[in-house]
Parts: structure tokens; C-alpha cells; sequence
């Protein structure tokens, strides 16, 4: 067995998981699993019982990802992926010490820094062993971000769900059964944080809050859960069905419902579920720059019903992420789920089960790999794991686990058309030992076992609370640190609880808060301008023909504003909700007197108007060598995304063409060399023939002449002799024949390779070159309307720091928000 000569798996769009493994010899052998990654567009499960070598293979696949430059989102219930943070490039023992534990240095009768020094020394030597360098590790830390989210709790990068129940997409509020499934999810998995375990068709208190979001998400208005207890109380319905409200379910119980959710909301230990930032798929994937991320959300610290409420939350975030993709047979992200059992069960139907198999049916055709991972795949709906193409098989602990998983790659092999033979499979699945996957992949012709390669993450097992928030200190203070810099230092905020008077006319809206204050510090409402409207963008060369809505915010101060008022205006984001009654416990600043009265509001509006025309273009984005725009709107990274995927599937196909070319050519070839082996073969039998009938010939010359027989038997084995040296010739040139042809493949090899090299030069992802081109909107069609005041929430701390509690662009931001 020799070193992989890292050539060999840094392959274009391939995954390095190990190498095969003869499971009759019991013998690693030196041929390398590589993995298609387009193959986890038809999803992967791994199973195997603790202690199999599952984690490692799990992350190593996260590992693979990353380096291709794929994002993923894992769901983490026990804090193993977290171990995705420990790459250690330098490989020095005081890297690793910090992740050890004292007791089993001590079991070891060694100090902790010896056993630092012994760690450090196994796991360079395990990953050099599997062809792995430090080089390696320091690629994989700059490919992807890694960050770990604890939904919940400020141990991590606090992460919350509560802020409001946004409506879903025009496209999904457009697809009826999609609709109705978001709903159901989305309130079992709230009222599954009352302890309320409910059938949604039977259950009055599931019908009214369903009934709620239905009529409000038709109607395009996002429900805060605040928002949510006051539409209980008093619902914009008259009916549910055909009963009227009341009889349906009376006031009182009504109010019960609402102060039961109030109370949760208002418990103190609930109280970090509204801290952090709001869950976005979008962000979750990618940074704000478009580089990949592996965001992993650490659920461990959760009840069980909060992890059932928030998982079932994300799935429906995914889903709907997913539906406003383009459609690609190329890998574009991943999600990750350890210990899926119990969110995806055989029988009951918990909130989350829905949204997690309408990704398995459908995230494929959008270029999104579902991976899941269990050691209990009894527990599992094995007629929804049918819709999953490759399955990493490791130890099993019992047979009714043997029989689930027969069951369910029964099931994938009868979707994929492919056969299966169960009795075969069986036997592999009782072989397997530590660290040995059986790989049944429906995309391959046979199945493969192998041995995982070395994870180049530090496998240092479940990380503690303490040792998470040691590993996410670093990013939390430079997020702290942004929210400081966007802040404004005041001499002193005069904030009175009065509310100050609009003058008459105009509008008044509250912003609501977007982030939680922080301890001590007090809330205010600070004023400023709201301008909305709506901008017609047409580019026929580009196929745009988009309408796109703008709001924009101007902050009030004291001394008035500028002639170029609007052009210091911060873009406001879609998702910010705008109240018409302002939130309880906030303090009011004062209104400026130059703010003015109606007739000065329709100069402001005068003036957005002109601003919107001549400052707010869209910017539509090219790539040298693809044809076509980026989708009107998209940011500069997301207009790098956009020509990243499609690089990716030009690389995909173009690489799936290569090696078809090469692979009946590499065929033509090892059939001439296995003739040429059996034509090898024969000329030896001769020769070994006639070898020993010259032997024996010769011998017997020998004898006769000794005994004096004729001697024309000399004669005979001379001729003999010279037959044998002829046949040893033919040999000699079978064997040059079969080293000639094999020189050949070689060849071919070395030329796929090259060329597959140049492929990877030409659709270089990391590498890709923008040209943009700005593009005002039609001025006829400009729509504005009247502008209003708008009370924006913040926080003033003790040092007089004021921070904003709601997000924005950045000020004198010209491009419109994002369409699509």
C-alpha cells in the first residue's frame, strides 16, 4: 500500500472519502474512493452506530465541500460538528492542548503537554498517511467560514426564529398545497413550545392560528409574534369554514390561547430566544462578500420541544429558499443533519416531517444535497429515505436496524430502476468493521467499501458550552465591534415617555426592533423620513422587464437637512416590518421643528422622486466567457454566485464529456492488454513445455550415450534446446508487447488529467471577473408615494453609545434592494 500522491483526489468536482477496502482480506487497498460531487444532488444518508467511524466520515465529506467551495448548513444536536473549527495548519501540540481532557492524560500517567505532543505527533502522521499536508488544512480554513449558531442562547452567535412569521414568496403563496404545508409546519411547531401536541385538522386553537397566517400571508403582510397574540385576540376573520368566529372558538378562549403564548414569550428564560440575528438561509450560506459558509446550528442545549419548534422552522425557511433558485444539475449547497431520528420518524408525523420530504423530493432539481446521519435507522421513515441516492453503510447494532436499512436502499434501488440483491448486501453489512463504510451509490454499478480517510478537523468529540463560546469569542467581538462602528456616540439623548406630535397630514409608522438591547441600556425612538416607491427597470438585451419597490429612511436631526437630503438615505430592507402602534417601553425623542409641516412634506417627496431616478440604478453584472446577465438586482456577490454555478455546471458537464471520451479509449486499451496478458500466459506454458521436454530430451541423450545407445538422441535435444530459446524469445516480446500497451494508458491517463486540469484553469470559481453596467429606471413609470414620518428604534448604553435595533444598507447606498 502506498501514499496517496495528493494529485491522485485534489480532482476537479470530486470528493476524497478514503480508499477501498477488501473486506475478504481484511486489507486496505491502494485505489481512492472518490466521490461525484453532483452525485449529492440525489442526497446521501450515513448510518452506523457509535463508535463506527460515522463522524469522521461525515465530516470529512463537510471537509470535501468546503474546498469545492460548496456552503452547507448542519444542524448539530449533540456539538460533534462543531470539531469543524479545530484545523490546525501549523500542527503544533499547543494547538490541540486547549482540546484535551486532563483526566485521560492522567489515565495515561502522562502531563497534559506530553499528551499535547503525542496528539499533535499521531495526527500529523495520520493525515501525511492518507497524502494530507498542512497546505491541505490551511486551503480548507481559507475555502469556507465556519461559524456555530446557538438558536436559543448567546453561547454561540445567538440565532433567533421569534422575530416574525414572514409570508412566504409570491410563488409559494401561489402554490396552494405549498402554502398549506408551511402553515401546518409553522404552527404545529409553535404550539409544540406550549407543550400543545395537536392534530391540525381537529384542533381548534391549529385552525384559528392557521386560518390567521393564511389570510395574512395572501395578503403578502409578515406576522410578528407580538403582531400573532393581538390577531388572536381579535382575528381580521369573521368565520372559520363556515361557523362563525365565536362560535368557533369564543372570546375567552381566545384570550386563554393568546396569554398562554404571551406568557411564554414573556417567561425570563425565554428572553435569549429574542436575541441575535434573524434566521436567513441566504446568510446562513454565504458571507456578505459571497464566500461559502459552513454554519452549524448547535441545538444540544434545546428542550425537545424547542429543537422540534426550531428545526421545523429552518426546514420551512429551506424550502422556501430553495423555491426561489434557479434549477441546476450541479451541486450549489448542502444541508446537514446529525441524528435525524425523531424528526423524520416511520409513523407519527411530527411538524417537521413534511418539509423534510418535500426536500427530499424536490431539492435535487435545485441543485441542493440533503445529507442525513443516524444511528437508529429503525426509528426512520425508510419510504421517504427511497428518495435518497447514496447510502454510507457502517456498523449496525442491531438486526432490525439491518432490516430498516435493507429496506430503504430496496426502496432507492426501485426508484433508480437499478437491482438490488439483498442477501448479498446482508453479508457486507454483518462484515463491516471500525472505520469500514459500504457505499451503495445508485449512480455506480456496483456497490464499493471503504476506509474513511483522516479528517483533517481534530475529532476532539462533544464540545462543551464553555469550549464553544472559547471558539465563536473571536467572531462575536468583531460583530460587536461592526455594531459599535455603525453606531453614533451622543452627548445625551433627550427622550421623553410623551409621544411628540405629527403635524397634521401626515403618516406616522414604527420600525420595529430587529435585535434585542443589551443589559441596561434604555430604548428610544428617534425620528426620521420614510420614502417609498416603486422603480420600472427594462433592458431587453439583458431580458429584464422588473418593477421593483424602495424604501428608503432619512434620520431627523435638530439642525434640518442638507439640499441633497435623500442622497444620505439608508435603504430599508423588505423584511424590516413597519407597526402602526409603537411597541411598549420605549421612550420617544423630540421632533425637530425643522422637520415642517404638510407643504414641506410634498418638497421631500418632490425631491425622493428626482433622487429615485437619478441615484437609485440597477446594476447588471457579466462574466467574460459566459453569455447572459446575472438576474437584475443581485448584488455584486450574487452576481459572483450566480456565475460561480454556472462555471460549476460547465465544469460538470464538460468533465463528465472528458472522461467519456477517454473511458472508451481506456476500455480499447485494457482489452489489448488483457490479450496481450493471455497471449503472455501462453507463450510461458510453451516455454515451460518445451523446457522440460529439452530436459528431460537432453537427460536422456545422456543416459543413451552412457549406455551406448544411438546418437542421434544428441542431436534431438539440441534442436530441442533451440526451441525452448525461441519460445523464451516469444515471451520476452509478449511481455514488451503488454509493457507497450500499458505505457499507452498511461499516456491517456496523464493526458485526461492534463486536460481535466486545463478545464479546472478555464472554469476557475474562485477566480471569476465582473463587468457591470448601471441602468436608470424609466422615468414615466416612476410611482412615489407621500412621504412619512417614521419612528426608528435604537439604543443609548451608559457611555452614550447609540446603536441601532434594525438593519439597513449602508448610507448613500444607490443600488435598489434585492429583487428576485
Amino acid at each position: 500500500m502506498t501514499c496517496p500522491d495528493p494529485a491522485d483526489f485534489e480532482k476537479l468536482a470530486s470528493f476524497y472519502l478514503g480508499r477501498q477496502y477488501d473486506l475478504s482480506n481484511r486489507q486496505l487497498l491502494d485505489h481512492l474512493l472518490m466521490y461525484d460531487a453532483k452525485d449529492l444532488c440525489t442526497h446521501a444518508m450515513c448510518v452506523g452506530m457509535t463508535g463506527s467511524g460515522k463522524t469522521g466520515l461525515c465530516l470529512s465529506l463537510l471537509e470535501e465541500a468546503a474546498l469545492d467551495g460548496i456552503p452547507a448548513i448542519c444542524v448539530d444536536p449533540k456539538g460533534d460538528l462543531a470539531n469543524l473549527m479545530l484545523t490546525f495548519p501549523d500542527l503544533k501540540p499547543e494547538d490541540f492542548q486547549p482540546w484535551l481532557q486532563q483526566s485521560e492524560a492522567t489515565r495515561r500517567g502522562i502531563t497534559l503537554q506530553e499528551f499535547a505532543q503525542q496528539t499533535a505527533t499521531s495526527w500529523a502522521e495520520g493525515l501525511a498517511s492518507w497524502g494530507q499536508s498542512p497546505d491541505r488544512i490551511r486551503a480548507l480554513k481559507d475555502a469556507a467560514e465556519v461559524s456555530i449558531y446557538t438558536p436559543g442562547s448567546s453561547i454561540g452567535l445567538p440565532l433567533t426564529v421569534l422575530k416574525s412569521f414572514d409570508a412566504p414568496t409570491p410563488e409559494v403563496r401561489a402554490d396552494t398545497e405549498a402554502l398549506g404545508e408551511r402553515i401546518t409546519a409553522a404552527v404545529s411547531g409553535l404550539l409544540s413550545l406550549l407543550g400543545m401536541n395537536v392534530d391540525p385538522l381537529t384542533s381548534p386553537e391549529h385552525i384559528l392560528i392557521a386560518s390567521i397566517l393564511r389570510h395574512q400571508w395572501l395578503s403578502g403582510k409578515n406576522v410578528t409574534i407580538g403582531g400573532l397574540i393581538r390577531l388572536i385576540q381579535s382575528p381580521p376573520l369573521d368565520r372559520v369554514g363556515v361557523v362563525d368566529l365565536d362560535t368557533f372558538m369564543p372570546v375567552a378562549d381566545r384570550a386563554a390561547l393568546a396569554m398562554k403564548l404571551n406568557n411564554l414569550l414573556a417567561s425570563p428564560a425565554f428572553a435569549s430566544w429574542l436575541e441575535g440575528e434573524s434566521l436567513s438561509i441566504q446568510r446562513l450560506l454565504h458571507t456578505a462578500d459571497g464566500k461559502p459558509r459552513l454554519s452549524i446550528l448547535s441545538i444540544s442545549h434545546l428542550s425537545e420541544s424547542e429543537r422540534m419548534f426550531f428545526v421545523t422552522i429552518l426546514l420551512n425557511e429551506l424550502v422556501t429558499w430553495m423555491r426561489t433558485q434557479t434549477g441546476t444539475s450541479s451541486l450549489r449547497a448542502l444541508f446537514y443533519m446529525d441524528e435525524v431520528a425523531g424528526y423524520f420518524p416511520p409513523v407519527a408525523k411530527p411538524p417537521s416531517k413534511p418539509p423534510m420530504l418535500t426536500l427530499l423530493k424536490q431539492a435535487r432539481a435545485f441543485g441542493l444535497g440533503i445529507v442525513l446521519a443516524t444511528q437508529n435507522p429503525v426509528d426512520l421513515d425508510y419510504k421517504g429515505l427511497s428518495n435518497i441516492g447514496t447510502w454510507f453503510l457502517g456498523r449496525l447494532q442491531t438486526e432490525r436496524d439491518k432490516a430498516r436499512v435493507l429496506e430503504g436502499l430496496e426502496g432507492a434501488a426501485g426508484e433508480s430502476g437499478t437491482t438490488f440483491d439483498r442477501g448479498a448486501m446482508e453479508r457486507i453489512l454483518a462484515s463491516l468493521g471500525k472505520g469500514v463504510f459500504l457505499m451503495n451509490n445508485v449512480h455506480d454499478d456496483a456497490p464499493v467499501t471503504f476506509q474513511t480517510r483522516w479528517a483533517m478537523s481534530f475529532l476532539a468529540g462533544p464540545l462543551a458550552r464553555r469550549q464553544i463560546a472559547d471558539l465563536m469569542a473571536e467572531q462575536k467581538q468583531t460583530r460587536r465591534n461592526r455594531l459599535e462602528q455603525a453606531g453614533e456616540l451622543v452627548e445625551s439623548e433627550a427622550a421623553t415617555v410623551a409621544r411628540p406630535v405629527v403635524p397634521a397630514g401626515i403618516d406616522e409608522l414604527f420600525l420595529e426592533s430587529w435585535q434585542s438591547p443589551q443589559a441596561d441600556a434604555k430604548r428610544v425612538y428617534r425620528p426620521a423620513l420614510l420614502g417609498e416607491g416603486s422603480l420600472h427597470f427594462i433592458r431587453a438585451s439583458a431580458d429584464l422587464d422588473r418593477w421593483h419597490d424602495t424604501r428608503r429612511i432619512l434620520p431627523c436631526t435638530a439642525e434640518g437637512f442638507p439640499d441633497t437630503l435623500w442622497e444620505i438615505s439608508q435603504a430599508l430592507p423588505p423584511e424590516n416590518e413597519l407597526l402602526t402602534d409603537p411597541e411598549p417601553g420605549i421612550a420617544f425623542s423630540e421632533l425637530p421643528a425643522t422637520v415642517g409641516g404638510k407643504s414641506k412634506f410634498r418638497s421631500y417627496k418632490s425631491q425622493f422622486k428626482d433622487f429615485l431616478y437619478r441615484h437609485c440604478t440597477m446594476t447588471l453584472y457579466k462574466c467574460p466567457g459566459l453569455s447572459g446577465y446575472a438576474p437584475g438586482g443581485s448584488t455584486r456577490a450574487e452576481a459572483r454566485l450566480h456565475f460561480q454555478q454556472l462555471l460549476r455546471e460547465k465544469r460538470d458537464l464538460e468533465t463528465e464529456k472528458l472522461r467519456a471520451k477517454y473511458q472508451s479509449k481506456m476500455e480499447s486499451l485494457e482489452k489489448k492488454i488483457r490479450t496481450a496478458e493471455d497471449r503472455v500466459r501462453r507463450e510461458e506454458s510453451q516455454y515451460d513445455q518445451a523446457r522440460w521436454s529439452t530436459l528431460v530430451s537432453v537427460g536422456s541423450s545422456i543416459l543413451g550415450a552412457f549406455v551406448g545407445g544411438r546418437r542421434g538422441g544428441v542431436a534431438t535435444a539440441a534442436r530441442g534446446v533451440g526451441r525452448a530459446s525461441q519460445q523464451r524469445d516469444d515471451v520476452l516480446r509478449a511481455e514488451q508487447a503488454v509493457e507497450l500497451l500499458r505505457d499507452d494508458l498511461r499516456e491517456l491517463e496523464h493526458d485526461l488529467q492534463n486536460e481535466i486540469r486545463e478545464l479546472a484553469e478555464s472554469c476557475d470559481i474562485d477566480h471569476i471577473e465582473l463587468e457591470s453596467t448601471d441602468i436608470a429606471p424609466r422615468k414615466s413609470d416612476l410611482k412615489t408615494d407621500d412621504i412619512a414620518v417614521l419612528w426608528t428604534p435604537w439604543q443609548v448604553d451608559d457611555a452614550g453609545i447609540a446603536i441601532p435595533l434594525f438593519d439597513t444598507l449602508p448610507a448613500g447606498n444607490s443600488q435598489p434592494d434585492h429583487v428576485g
